[in-house]
């Protein structure tokens, strides 16, 4: 099991963040993943609210939302926080952290993140303020040494981060948008992308059919 970053903190709060538009497997995997691995006590999945990095327009907050619960409904020890759908203005991610901080004063917190998230972690708000406050886990999804060396972009901060190994899972929401815009009535081309609830949601509310 993961140790790096244990200490007299009594409580181990992971944080999963993202547009989820949609949720699919792999999101669903990396959560089980970082649950099992960083002996966490609780793991919180958070869908972004107005995402300033992202160049698309994301899907209405109330769908990604509500996705988000039918997708990771029934994982031990796993909520969705709706604090970043509802809170005004571009999400930050080091606003949930210092929120989560302040409420969770004897918590250790781990960031969990996908290699291609990690790629631009650099250019996030604020992001030396992130690495203070939680353990950075990436998602090591046959992750390459180059991947691995950009921990070396962070002098005096590699101790704060650490990888998981996981599975190569050949899906993505930009894949799964793609499928259904091209057969927006075909449900099973994407039934081994995404959960039966998940599938059954994109259907009956049309999303992703202009994309």
């Amino acid at each position: 099991m993961i140790t790096a970053g244990a200490g007299p903190l009594s409580q181990r709060i992971g944080v999963f963040g993202g547009a989820f538009d949609p949720p699919h497997n792999a999101h669903v995997a990396l959560a089980q993943t970082a649950f099992k691995q960083l002996v966490l006590d609780r793991l919180l999945i958070v869908p972004t609210g107005q995402a300033w990095h992202k160049s698309r327009s994301l899907s209405e907050p109330a769908h990604r939302l509500t996705m988000a619960r039918l997708a990771f409904d029934g994982l031990a020890g796993t909520s969705v926080d709706a604090r970043e759908i509802h809170r005004p203005g571009p999400t930050f991610t080091i606003d949930t952290l210092q929120a989560l901080q302040l409420e969770n004063p004897a918590a250790q917190l781990y960031l969990i993140m996908g290699a291609d998230q990690f790629a631009a972690f650099h250019e996030w708000h604020c992001w030396e303020a992130i690495v203070q406050i939680a353990i950075i886990c990436i998602a090591d999804r046959a992750i390459s040494t180059g991947a691995k060396a950009r921990f070396d972009a962070y002098p005096g901060y590699q101790s704060r981060f650490l990888t998981l190994p996981m599975p190569l899972m050949p899906v993505s929401a930009t894949l799964i948008r793609h499928l259904v815009s091209v057969k927006p009535d075909d449900a099973a081309g994407i039934s081994s992308m995404v959960s039966p609830a998940v599938a059954r949601y994109i259907s009956l509310n049309q999303l992703y059919s202009s994309v």
